[in-house]
């Protein structure tokens, strides 16, 4: 097949992780027969630098007319004045609204051979194979009124969570779809005991769960799923939550590998074009030393190929040569290669390698 892929490579390592993780996608398609066409733009600091905006025109017609998106970075120090009119992460928001993306997918898998990176006791993470599914454009960070203001002469600052039934129908049906090529269990999080936003998650959520007979569901309320996630993570299989929640749990569960370096995310809206990153931030500490992980952002570009492109045995076959390739104990300095850490573009080539080893 031909695909167009809009690359996004932003600020800090996100042109190093991008640039590795292009070579992956063109070794994918040597090895399957597919041609793959790219087309680079601007996106975040490195977008204001040029254009004065975080989010150029350009940008967005690329991404609108391309199969998918892949996505490295944004943001540093350079742009971190919470004063400034135009800030990196208002490219972000801005292609999540104009490209319709109401969901945010986040797969945390352990490999084996990390155990003891990991703060958890290795029998904890046995079986630990989850999905996070949040809901991005709505919750308590879009929600109006939202301020500050001075009150019987206190500052005080409010803001308002609210969720339709549109909004939560749609995602929790995306969570069972998402279930139903996995082991068909959805936990829904809310917290119903305490907000009256929540109560209606839950009504909305149990009627789509009635809908969808063939997937086992349970609710849990966000304190006692953010216990459950370090006690017991092998319970979980798909795990929906509205904006605010999903953000914190997810990055609790990120935790579960032992580094963020490894974690890929997909945000998706109606059809199939989607925008795919890795979790971690701009890491500008390390920006220009070549020694950035690019696994996260490699197996984003796997669930591009998944998700966007219906290349499942594409998919399949980068996310194997990731498995073998930590298994055969190679590591970038985050996950605690020391004196023997790969660098970026050398564990893209490992993943390579054993992409076209398994051909």
């Amino acid at each position: 097949m031909k695909a167009t892929i809009t690359l996004l490579p932003g600020d800090g390592i996100g042109p190093e992780i991008v640039d590795a993780t292009r070579q992956v996608l063109d070794a994918v398609g040597t090895r399957f027969g597919h041609s793959f066409v790219y087309s680079r733009q601007l996106i975040g600091g490195a977008a204001i630098d040029e254009t004065g905006t975080a989010l150029p025109d350009d940008t967005i017609g690329s991404c609108r007319s391309s199969n998918a998106t892949l996505l490295g970075a944004v943001g540093g120090p350079r742009w971190d004045d919470p004063k400034a009119k135009v800030r990196p992460e208002q490219g972000l928001l801005g292609m999540r609204k104009a490209l319709g993306l109401y969901a945010n997918v986040r797969p945390v898998k352990c490999f084996a051979g990390l155990e003891d990176a990991s703060p958890l006791r290795p029998e904890r993470l046995r079986d630990v194979d989850l999905v996070f599914v949040r809901e991005l454009t709505g919750g308590i960070y879009f929600g109006e009124p939202k301020g500050k203001d001075t009150h019987d002469g206190q500052r005080r600052g409010f803001d308002t969570m609210v969720y339709t039934e549109h909004e939560i129908r749609r995602i929790v049906e995306m969570a069972c779809a998402i279930a139903r090529k996995r082991k068909k269990h959805v936990t829904s999080i809310d917290k119903a005991n305490v907000l009256a936003t929540m109560q209606v998650w839950r009504e909305v959520a149990t009627e789509v769960f009635r809908e969808n007979a063939d997937i086992h569901f349970d609710h849990q309320l966000v304190d006692s799923a953010a216990m459950r996630l370090v006690t017991d993570p092998g319970a979980f299989d798909v795990i929906v939550a509205g904006n605010m929640f999903g953000d914190i749990l997810s990055d609790e569960g990120a935790v579960l590998t032992g580094s963020l370096g490894l974690l890929p995310s997909a945000s998706l809206g109606e059809g199939k074009r989607g925008v795919y990153e890795p979790i971690h931030g701009s890491a500008p500490d390390i920006a220009g030393k070549g020694i950035a992980n690019p696994l996260g952002t490699v197996l984003s570009a796997a669930m591009l190929l998944r998700l966007s492109l219906d290349l499942d045995a594409e998919a399949t076959a980068v996310e194997r040569a990731v498995a073998r390739a930590i298994a055969d104990g190679l590591r970038t300095r985050d996950l605690g290669g020391g004196d023997a850490s790969l660098s970026t573009i050398a564990m893209a080539e490992a993943v390579i390698e054993r992409l076209e080893r398994e051909g």
